[in-house]
């Protein structure tokens, strides 16, 4: 749901957290890299997309962190994805080199942003592609 500042608004996808455990089961440490403009247009608070992290968090976590850009497209920030900093920040923080990475998203700027990161993207539809992403996934690391 965009610019989503309700915690109790958070819609997991039937099977998401199974598919994230697999991953973390490999050995794997995951983080969310998002752009939350809702944040710099005015639409939702910075502690808002806080307590929907909280709330992804605990039903899909636990991740390694969570890296947001809160700027509007406008602010021309070096942190809103097509641009690499979420990627490599993430990628510092979990300890690894953004180019063993596997960034997955659904829009060309989450793309973009892997590939200027020099991680690895993976677009997907949306959520019913979430099981083909974490097996390729898992292929890579085999």
């Amino acid at each position: 749901m965009p610019f989503n500042g309700d915690p109790d608004k958070v819609a997991v996808t039937p099977n998401a957290r199974e598919l994230l455990d697999r991953l973390r089961a490999a050995g794997l440490r995951l983080a969310v890299v998002s752009n939350q403009s809702g944040v710099g247009r005015g639409y939702i608070t910075a502690e808002q997309v806080e307590a929907v992290n909280r709330r992804v968090d605990e039903l899909l976590g636990p991740f390694a962190g969570f890296f947001v850009c809160p700027h509007a497209p406008e602010d021309g920030c070096d942190c809103r994805k097509p641009k690499p900093r979420l990627i490599v920040d993430a990628a510092r923080a979990l300890g690894v080199a953004a180019q063993e990475c596997v960034v997955v998203g659904d829009r060309e700027s989450d793309v973009a942003a892997a590939r200027n990161a020099g991680a690895i993207p993976l677009k997907i539809e949306g959520p019913r592609d979430l099981a083909e992403a974490v097996d390729k996934i898992l292929a890579l690391v085999r």
